[in-house]
């Protein structure tokens, strides 16, 4: 498989979040706010990266009947070390974010990828492959946290301070205290709903894609067709 391909699958082909369907629970309960979901997301796609490099260096010296402990063990040697880092760094994003970064160890999407490809391939393709994966859920964090945040509260970037400093505050777009949003969408159906409708998008998208490759393929036939009659 090209470079090209394995980041057009993390992307958008095979997004974990909008066609495998991985990674719901934090994708769902933390996607409150944009940078919330940013904060996750680089998270999980740095131990997506780590884990895929890791398991690919080593799946030549790991027996067949072991090979899932090792995989969960590498992969929550990286989640401890991304958890502590962002405990020293992001300390007050850390506790907004909670168990879910320790609960990235149960995230499919990494068991997942550690099994249906690092272990199968070498060590570059599998980081690049752990690089777009998390890209693509990463993407879909920031656009359904973004979404809520923007429909429940009336701001964009929320909380920005969290990860780039005091002066990024300036970056934060509100409406004003007069804004009264749709509470819905910053409660947990909410989230379900915002999703739903990113999958219908996606689906849309995919169709609309499809009909135009196949169109031209179409016209010559008909073309030979009208010339015979």
């Amino acid at each position: 498989m090209s470079y090209r391909e394995i980041i057009r699958n993390g992307l958008w082909g095979n997004n974990q979040a909008l066609v495998a369907l991985l990674g719901l629970c934090p994708l769902l309960a933390v996607s409150n706010t944009l940078i919330n979901g940013l904060g996750l997301g680089l998270a999980t796609t740095l131990v997506l990266v780590l884990s895929n490099g890791t398991i690919s260096f080593i799946r030549h010296w790991v027996r067949q009947e072991v090979r899932l402990p090792v995989f969960v063990l590498v992969i929550a040697s990286f989640v401890t070390a991304v958890e502590l880092a962002m405990n020293a760094w992001f300390h007050d994003l850390h506790k907004i974010l909670g168990i879910f970064i320790p609960l990235i160890v149960t995230n499919c999407t990494i068991v997942g990828r550690a099994e249906a490809f690092a272990s199968r391939n070498p060590v570059p393709q599998s980081m690049v492959d752990g690089l777009s994966m998390g890209a693509g859920f990463t993407l879909v964090l920031m656009t359904l946290g973004g979404l809520r945040e923007f429909i429940g509260q009336g701001t964009i970037l929320s909380g920005i301070h969290l990860m780039f400093g005091e002066a990024s505050r300036a970056l934060t777009f509100s409406f004003g205290d007069d804004f009264h949003g749709l509470i819905l969408a910053i409660l947990p159906p909410g989230a379900f709903f915002g999703l739903g409708l990113l999958i219908a998008l996606k689906q849309v998208i995919d169709k609309r894609n499809a009909r135009r490759a196949s169109a031209p393929q179409a016209e010559p036939q008909t073309t030979t067709a009208t010339a015979e009659g």
